[in-house]
């Protein structure tokens, strides 16, 4: 079978302008960067977010494996169904971060024949999205240390310092570090590190501010570090907002790609859903929505962590809710939660594949709590049984949940149209009336134990010392009352990425609490999650070249 990467590379894509002419837009609603992609204007983005609104469709999984699950596989494949089935529909996705590209995961751009094109510049530059996000984070920390440098007229805390320098490269030597060597004699070294830039508070701002205005004031909003009598200062007490904001002025218009049947994609904002909240941006969401009858978008890894935060933390911020949620998951998957061996999952083994239900059961269970209606796409494998495709039917059924089966990785969306014969259904009954996992006015400790307990299954949460500490400042400032970013394993509904399946009476470990003022919540660290990744032994980037202008091995 052709890789991902040659299927991409064999496309013709349509000029953008074509695409955007499906949405209804002519050529001066965008500003093409290339023939095969452009940024929206923000007249075009004002007129689209006070048009009538389509309907939403959030796709999320089953805790993820090492055999794959195809989400946004999925996401791209359904919304190619929907448009072949007659409907305006739109994809929106994250942008892929170059870590898990050169990492890993490789390219994050879907795969088979859904994908999003172009393959080579979504995964790498793209428009530039991400090296502005990187620049404005790391001009807010150098303008910290210069304000230090230049006599600390704000009587700021180097010890308090709370933003870390970011890049977007699996880089586990820039966890921990000293800066400040070679400045006045050494007198000005202390402590700091780097995050990923998907990680970063910056990204979150970008995805969840709804105008250049929005985005200004949570900027401004960002906590630098604590005064020695232990008064907050922010970006705004530093003086460079409006430099950060116009750093990230373009960055913040969404991006317009297209998929490989001709379907819209707005792929823009990519922060990750382990160590923050998941989503694409809200502007670029809405914008799809007032476009597009029917908008397709996918929240990061399992229901538990993207899904949580989609309807918790973004919803409420967009105003918008999903008609349905579509829940992926894969045979294989399945069987390897049962305690199957990875190099085994390709025998039959319904006894395993029973067990490992438990997992697909409990997230379909909490998306049920969000009072959001469920439909199961299980992405068929060659080597998956009758007997065992049968044994997920038949589960699901008795949680009252519909199973699609879904080829769109061999066939596109020719193998989605099942599955979006079921979303059609679910869409009639119009946006969801979402119950959020707490209310706002919980205390942040409350809303752990409710995130804990009705999306993972815990019997509750501890925090270490050092977190109760910060939730001591967090109370002081007045911030104790944000909603939660839990930073969690994906790999396990507990914070140990080896317990699998859907285990009981465990306890999440509360490490650290991160005050993100600026993105209006608070990252909870747990067990031993890291914000700055490590490259495998042998990292994908091995595999890549390019010659003749024709890049090769990302997917």
């Amino acid at each position: 079978m052709d890789t991902d990467i040659a299927i991409a590379q064999a496309h013709d894509p349509a000029p953008i302008t074509d695409i955007a002419a499906t949405l209804g837009l002519d050529a001066t609603a965008i500003d093409p960067y290339g023939h095969d992609k452009a940024k929206l204007t923000w007249e075009t983005i004002a007129k689209a977010r006070e048009a009538k609104q389509g309907r939403l469709v959030l796709v999320t999984a089953m805790s993820p494996t090492s055999a794959g699950e195809g989400k946004s596989t999925v996401t791209i494949g359904l919304a190619d169904a929907l448009a072949r089935r007659g409907h305006r529909a739109a994809v929106c996705l994250r942008e892929p971060s170059m870590g898990p590209v050169f990492g890993r995961k490789g390219g994050a751009t879907g795969g088979g024949y859904a994908q999003v094109v172009p393959m080579e510049a979504i995964n790498f530059h793209f428009t530039g999205d991400m090296h502005a996000i990187t620049t404005a984070n790391n001009l807010m920390c150098a303008c910290i240390d210069n304000h230090l440098y230049w006599g600390n007229e704000l009587d700021l805390d180097p010890n308090t310092i709370a933003p870390r320098r970011c890049l977007d490269v699996n880089d586990r030597a820039l966890r921990v570090l000293d800066v400040g060597r070679g400045v006045r004699a050494d007198r000005d070294v202390r402590p700091d590190g780097f995050d990923i830039t998907v990680a970063s508070e910056i990204m979150a701002i970008l995805c969840l501010a709804t105008s250049i205005d929005d985005l200004k004031e949570r900027l401004g909003r960002i906590l630098i570090g604590y005064t020695r009598s232990g008064e907050p200062l922010t970006v705004d007490d530093l003086g460079i907002t409006g430099a950060l904001a116009a750093i990230l002025a373009d960055a913040q218009r969404p991006n317009l790609v297209q998929t490989l049947e001709g379907t819209p994609a707005f792929v823009h904002g990519g922060p990750f859903a382990n160590i923050a909240h998941g989503c694409n941006s809200i502007m670029a969401t809405t914008s799809a929505l007032g476009l597009a009858d029917v908008v397709v978008t996918e929240a990061g890894f399992g229901a538990d962590l993207g899904a949580e935060k989609f309807l918790d933390i973004k919803c409420p911020a967009a105003g918008i809710a999903p008609s349905c949620a579509v829940l992926v998951a894969t045979v294989r998957a399945l069987k390897l939660h049962g305690g199957v061996a990875e190099a085994d999952l390709d025998e039959p083994n319904v006894d395993a594949l029973a067990r490992g239900l438990g997992n697909l059961e409990r997230h379909a269970a909490t998306l049920a709590a969000y009072n959001v209606p469920v439909v199961v796409a299980l992405n068929r494998f060659a080597t998956d049984s009758d007997a065992e495709l049968e044994t997920v039917r038949e589960a699901a059924s008795g949680w009252g949940v519909d199973v699609r089966l879904t080829e769109v990785f061999a066939r596109g969306g020719a193998g989605g149209e099942g599955l979006a014969e079921a979303v059609e259904g679910l869409l009639e009954a119009g946006p969801a009336d979402l119950e959020g996992a707490y209310d706002p006015d919980d205390d942040l400790v409350v809303k752990l134990e409710k995130v804990a307990r009705r999306c993972y299954g815990a019997a509750g949460v501890e925090l270490a010392p050092k977190a109760r500490d910060q939730l001591e400042s967090l109370r002081r400032i007045g911030a104790d009352k944000l909603p939660v970013c839990v930073a969690k394993t994906p790999q396990s509904f507990t914070d140990d990425p080896s317990v699998l399946g859907a285990p009981e009476d465990f306890v999440i470990h509360v490490r650290e609490l991160s005050p993100r003022l600026g993105a209006g919540f608070v990252v909870c660290l747990t067990g031993s999650i890291l914000t700055m990744p490590g490259l495998p032994r042998r990292p994908r980037a091995c595999d890549m070249d390019v010659r003749d202008g024709v890049i090769s091995g990302i997917g």
